[in-house]
């Protein structure tokens, strides 16, 4: 197991090599000059040059990418070309609060996604099971930015229940401000949750151990949690995983939505202003906690069936 886990953190580095790789070299060949943007319009061309020797811009592209690979190799991130702040004290400001919103959309969609798919399973081709994989479909096909809006319009401009945007300080406040765009992220995950609960539930509802367990008796709640979801976990603890992992990468449409002070949000304004270390850091510490997720996806896999216990212990 150790052996699997160590591997698995090792490939950490192919994958950050890649997407620095492709991102800075994206970002750079991208139009527009971060030292026109920092200065503005009105720069002359004396100071736009000074500008980019400071930034380091009047250098060969690859030489460019080889320096920031070095430093990247010493920890260091290196800092902001908008408001020369180290990216590192940046991204970790802002890391809390994105992970505070995903963690959060993920239990909507395991408190909504999971009961449903089990419903859904048990009364399949009912009413229930198509209307609950009606709205399961609107889900998944609605854009987070879209039913972001339409939350907002619901229950900001219509009823004032909740803001509309911003981050609240205090329990209270705080927890009124994630309401929205917690159930922005969790509605859509939600909805794949619930299908693939139900599609992994239908698979082991008619085998012979369901039918042994009603036989002896056992109560139909127990049969249900007991032996039809732990024995369905598997490829549902997949799609939670995968669903946490985009979640994470993926808030900046609702950050953005919602001004929500994230990492998403962080990353489109550094974009807007062509802040090329500040997106790299962004997406080097996104790359990281999705491939950390998808280790601890396989971590859970251990616990849940000792099978794949066995088969880390062989040194996979």
């Amino acid at each position: 197991m150790h052996k699997y886990i160590l591997k698995r953190l090792l490939m950490l580095i192919p994958v950050i090599l890649g997407v620095t790789f492709v991102v800075f070299f994206i970002l750079n060949l991208a139009p527009g000059d971060p030292a026109a943007i920092i200065l503005g319009d009105q720069a002359t061309a004396e100071a736009l040059a000074m500008k980019r020797e400071e930034l380091g811009l009047n250098k060969p592209l690859v030489i460019r990418y080889l320096n920031y690979m070095s430093d990247l190799v010493q920890g260091d991130l290196g800092v902001s070309y908008k408001n020369s702040i180290p990216v590192w004290d940046q991204v970790i400001e802002r890391l809390p609060n994105t992970a505070m919103l995903a963690v959060s959309g993920i239990l909507v969609a395991l408190l909504i996604g999971i009961p449903i798919g089990i419903i859904s399973a048990k009364k399949q081709y009912s009413l229930i099971d198509n209307v609950a994989m009606v709205f399961a479909l609107i889900g998944v096909s609605m854009p987070n930015f879209w039913s972001g809006l339409l939350l907002v319009m619901l229950f900001s401009l219509t009823l004032g229940w909740l803001p509309s945007q911003g981050m609240g300080t205090g329990f209270g406040p705080l927890l009124k401000s994630l309401i929205l765009p917690s159930l922005t992220l969790g509605l859509q995950s939600a909805a794949m949750v619930a299908r693939m609960t139900r599609s992994s539930m239908l698979e082991v509802i008619r085998q012979d151990y369901i039918s042994t367990a009603r036989a002896k008796g056992n109560d139909e709640k127990n049969i249900t949690y007991q032996h039809m979801l732990k024995n369905a976990l598997i490829p549902i603890i997949t799609a939670v995983g995968l669903q946490f992992g985009n979640l994470l990468g993926g808030a900046m449409l609702a950050e953005t939505v919602f001004s929500w002070p994230g990492l998403g949000r962080l990353m489109v304004e550094s974009i807007k202003s062509k802040d090329i270390p500040m997106v790299l850091g962004c997406v080097i510490l996104m790359a990281t906690m999705f491939t950390l997720v998808n280790l601890l996806v396989d971590i859970i896999y251990a616990f849940v069936d000792p099978r794949i216990k066995s088969i880390y212990k062989k040194g996979r």
